[in-house]
């Protein structure tokens, strides 16, 4: 009884604080991205403002440059303190990003601001180490569940995430907590998320369940290929253009360039308009392709901004162009596309699940485990965060060190 009180308390305060930075950040990202489209020449000055971006980092950012993983590292075993500077630094850098046409998503900037806030608070009451860690969780379970809108999926993302094939029960209540309370203040502040609909679901087959298998293979090798490209264009930005600015400079003029190649500025931003067509009508075959080069590009170079949006993007863009393949569904296969990519990218299929039935209902929740269990097994031993432990291997056949992270066990490959 005492542990609940005390989290409803703790894990209720740092909700309130995450509810409030996402409600300020989605409003603000808003405008920033209406800017963008009353005035289309902004997209010129997103090199200056990348490089810009990453002068800041460099010079003040310190160990805040490491985003998400800088979190994921203090849960595992860090003593550092996450700095307060990281909630300006993210928050200014993914409104540049978007107002001059980065493509980014924005799951990154409100689970580092919440997990900034959540370990200022835990610093103001003193909690002990593993007190701590529980406390970093709520941050990324309030992040998450306020600025997408889906608190169940925010609540057990806080603690799946933190290591793949383990579950911190422990932080279950906390996270609860944390995150439902962070989608209420949001809400109250007056922010509101959109909501999409899978359409008419097909009832339970072999046939169906055989096609939804089918694309979620598909799912989860394409969230292999955006994790792996984008960790890939980091380090050979890295290598080609050591100083920051320079590489985030370059990697702006990249994607101007990109844009008057491929003719279409669908691309930029968070992706919401391709987003909201794939539940709507018959997108373009390859506009999954081109959103997952375009993210890439954009977060390799450098730019702030999270990944989860348009992964969202992507899974549904993708799961709208195999729906006639496999003569299903459109709005139904992208659905299904939407969680499961994100699934094979973060490693989180409980999460993923939750997701699924918050935004669409449970209709298709058979349909809709599947796509995220295969995406995830799929995907491999890859994801978009590098300090993501690996607790226990997808594969009995794969050997892992102790304490492997998923950037350690590539580098140790």
């Amino acid at each position: 009884m005492l542990f609940m009180i005390k989290w409803l308390v703790i894990g209720g305060a740092a909700g309130a604080l995450a509810g409030s930075a996402s409600a300020v950040f989605l409003v603000s990202l808003d405008a920033a991205t209406q800017a963008r489209m009353d005035w289309p020449w902004l997209l010129f000055l997103l090199p200056a403002g990348g490089a810009l971006v990453s002068w800041i980092y460099w010079k003040f950012g310190k160990s805040s440059s490491k985003g998400n993983n800088l979190i994921l590292e203090q849960i595992h075993a860090g003593s550092d303190s996450i700095p307060l500077r990281m909630i300006p630094l993210v928050l200014g850098g993914t409104l540049i990003t978007h107002l001059f046409g980065g493509s980014a998503g924005r799951e990154g900037t409100a689970v580092q601001m919440s997990g900034s806030l959540a370990d200022g608070l835990g610093r103001l009451v003193r909690l002990g180490e593993h007190d701590r860690k529980i406390l970093l969780m709520c941050g990324i379970s309030a992040g998450f569940g306020s600025v997408f809108g889906t608190p169940l999926a925010g609540a057990v993302f806080g603690f799946e995430v933190i290591a793949i094939g383990l579950i911190r029960y422990e932080a279950l209540f906390p996270c609860f907590v944390a995150s439902f309370t962070g989608h209420a203040v949001t809400t109250a502040w007056g922010v509101h998320h959109a909501h999409y609909s899978m359409g008419a679901v097909p009832p339970i087959a072999a046939s169906v369940l055989i096609k939804v298998f089918a694309a979620s293979i598909v799912f989860g090798l394409v969230s292999l290929c955006f994790s792996e490209l984008t960790h890939k264009l980091k380090l050979l930005y890295a290598k080609l253009l050591p100083l920051p600015p320079v590489r985030s400079f370059a990697g702006g003029i990249v994607i101007v360039a990109l844009v008057y190649l491929v003719g279409s500025r669908d691309y930029l931003g968070l992706g919401l308009p391709l987003l909201a067509d794939s539940f709507r009508e018959t997108v373009e075959p390859f506009a999954f392709l081109w959103k997952l080069i375009f993210t890439s590009l954009t977060l390799g170079a450098g730019f702030q901004g999270g990944e989860v949006t348009p992964l969202f993007v992507i899974g549904a863009t993708l799961g709208n162009a195999l729906g006639e393949l496999l003569q299903l569904h459109g709005p139904f296969l992208a659905g299904l596309g939407l969680i499961a990519v994100f699934c094979g990218a973060t490693n989180t299929p409980i999460a993923c699940f939750l997701l699924g039935l918050e935004l669409f209902g449970s209709e298709a929740a058979i349909y809709m485990f599947a796509a995220c269990v295969v995406s995830y097994l799929c995907s491999g031993h890859s994801g978009i965060y590098t300090a993501q432990r690996i607790g226990v291997s997808k594969s009995p056949r794969t050997g892992l060190p102790d304490d492997a992270t998923l950037g350690s066990w590539k580098n140790d490959k």
